[in-house]
């Protein structure tokens, strides 16, 4: 089971993430997060934030399901995904992000630097887009593809040092990958599987699907 998080970024289409909405045990909506929900009918467990970005269609759907509001005022530190992250945790489960891209750059930017969030190091949270999927390395990962697929590898909050790679087209052994720099963008997987794993540092790994075979 895992705890959904829909976040107030861009999605077009929400009916891709109806078997993602099956199977959770908890949903919860980063205020303007809710309106994905509200596009394909599902109520909410808990929606949290300053509830700005909620029209009042949405929020009188809200009332009358009676999903649980935890409301913060306005003039807070936390974004509301931030919060939505930190509530989340309680849970003990793995936690995927959904809204989180898209829009505007700066709210898209706090929302993937969220991933080495400090009070969220023992979490696993993955960001989950139609085509893509990306979560933080620290040290190893293993997930599956087709060949085809491009893997990017992007250090975040400083250099990463990569022990080894399998499954890419273009491996990497105890090599440095620079902070700012792109060498890790764009690899290809070359089989059904592929591994990362991190000597030091905290790594964006992105699996993009070659959807364009489907």
């Amino acid at each position: 089971m895992s705890v959904l998080i829909f976040a107030n970024g861009e999605m077009f289409d929400v009916a891709w993430a109806r078997p993602f909405l099956q199977q959770a045990s908890h949903i919860i909506a980063a205020d303007g997060g809710t309106r994905h929900l509200f596009q394909v009918g599902v109520l909410p467990d808990v929606v949290i934030g300053d509830m700005d970005s909620l029209p009042d269609e949405t929020l009188t759907w809200l009332t009358e399901g009676r999903a649980n509001l935890i409301r913060y005022h306005t003039a807070k530190d936390e974004t509301d995904l931030e919060l939505a992250l930190l509530y989340a945790r309680q849970f003990d489960e793995e936690i995927l992000l959904f809204g989180a891209l898209g829009g505007r750059l700066d709210q898209m930017l706090a929302n993937v630097l969220l991933l080495v969030h400090p009070a969220l190091a023992a979490c696993s949270i993955t960001v989950v887009e139609q085509y893509e999927r990306a979560w933080l390395v620290t040290e190893r990962t293993e997930f599956e593809g087709e060949p085809g697929d491009t893997v990017s590898l992007i250090p975040l909050a400083g250099d990463v040092v990569v022990k080894q790679t399998n499954g890419l087209r273009w491996p990497l052994l105890d090599s440095v990958l620079s902070f700012g720099l792109a060498r890790g963008v764009s690899n290809v997987m070359t089989a059904v599987s592929a591994s990362v794993e991190v000597a030091s540092g905290k790594l964006l790994c992105i699996h993009t699907l070659d959807h364009k075979k489907e």
